[in-house]
């Protein structure tokens, strides 16, 4: 938990947005609708929460395979063209990780952020900003 030094304790909200509300996807309308308000909320609840102490951020991650994209009904094969084929669109070249995502929720969560509330940091390998 992310502390205000010399003000006692504080405590760090992390919400949990997606990177793919920041363009459009026909293919996924209603899970981009889901998250968004996600990435909004920090920007509404620094004001309410800061007598509190409390930080308020959001993370947005991009294209992680995780063992769930094995639930979607595909074969090996047709998940991993998947990944292939957003990795091509993707900045740096690759889909991410869960350490990766993990790394940047701890960043947020921890002393080394105390100066940062109210932003949506997005994990995606470059994506939402193209």
């Amino acid at each position: 938990m992310g502390g205000f030094p010399g003000q006692g304790l504080g405590v760090s909200i992390i919400l949990n947005a997606s990177e793919n509300t920041t363009a459009g996807n026909p293919a996924a309308r209603v899970f981009t609708a889901l998250p968004k308000p996600c990435g909004l909320q920090p920007r509404n609840w620094i004001l309410d929460l800061k007598e509190r102490k409390i930080r308020v951020n959001a993370i947005s991650p991009g294209v992680v395979p995780t063992p769930a994209y094995n639930l979607l009904g595909l074969s090996d094969e047709q998940v991993q063209e998947f990944v292939d084929s957003q990795a091509k669109n993707i900045p740096l070249g690759k889909v991410g990780t869960p350490d990766e995502i993990a790394k940047a929720v701890v960043f947020l969560a921890c002393d080394d952020s105390s100066f940062v509330s109210g932003i949506e940091l997005f994990v995606g390998g470059g994506m939402a900003q193209i």
